[in-house]
């Protein structure tokens, strides 16, 4: 993140995210799950006490990849478990008996909006990157960083404290509390540990389309997650892949 060298793989895929956003005949899923998540975020940042944050630098969140990444991996089981026909992607039914066998009471329609806002490719299922974001998204919305209930549901200790330093690493980026990330976060979440020596300002826009794949200018908690999972090195193959940002 501190260099100023664009990273090729993030922007392929935002670019894909992007258009996938801009040809979705539903869109309006998008925007509605998205602000779902703003309000939670909002509703979780007005509750954190920001001097308690385990992060004070961009330099603190990624040196907490290999930890990221090693909690997140504990979700390839479940996802091998519920992909039936083992082709390397849960589909609507796999997901919906996933979410029926941990407990979360989701509508028909609340599994499709779920379904369609995290299958990049839109055409064969969900991959194991995505399954990590359905579950980290239903994990804030269903409870709390706090709450737990729903951390039991998840049934792993380290991936529920996973998830909870994922949400707390973007609060810390989420400077101003409005439940989505702008270019001044960024900057100002990069020029924190070291005032006097700012980044350049090419250097914090690029930071910032790499997340912003939509490109509405402001970055909510989906599209933060799709960033992270490509940054720590998980994609939807067995092998890890760490990508240098």
């Amino acid at each position: 993140m501190g260099t100023s060298r664009p990273c090729p793989s993030l922007k392929s895929l935002s670019n894909k995210f992007g258009g996938i956003l801009r040809f979705c005949h539903s869109r309006n899923r998008y925007e509605k799950l998205d602000s779902k998540l703003e309000k939670k975020m909002i509703e979780v940042k007005q509750r954190s006490t920001s001097g308690n944050s385990k992060f004070k630098s961009i330099n603190s969140i990624i040196l907490r990849f290999p930890q990221f990444r090693e909690g997140l991996q504990e979700i390839r089981d479940v996802f091998r478990q519920y992909d039936v026909d083992s082709n390397g992607f849960i589909n609507r039914e796999e997901l919906r008996i996933c979410l029926q066998e941990l407990q979360f009471n989701y509508t028909e329609q609340e599994i499709d909006d779920l379904f369609e806002c995290c299958d990049l490719n839109g055409r064969k299922g969900i991959k194991f990157n995505e399954f990590i974001v359905v579950l980290c998204l239903i994990y804030l919305l269903e409870g709390t960083p706090s709450s737990n209930e729903t951390g039991t549901k998840f049934g792993s200790p380290v991936l529920k404290a996973t998830f909870d330093t994922i949400i707390e690493a973007f609060l810390y980026l989420d400077k101003n509390g409005d439940g989505k990330l702008n270019k001044k976060d960024i900057s100002k979440a990069m020029n924190d540990h070291f005032p006097l020596e700012k980044s350049p300002i090419h250097v914090t826009t690029n930071r910032f389309k790499e997340m912003d794949w939509n490109k509405d200018g402001k970055v909510g908690f989906r599209e933060f997650l799709f960033s992270l999972t490509n940054w720590v090195g998980i994609d939807s193959n067995e092998e890890v892949h760490v990508t240098e940002i």
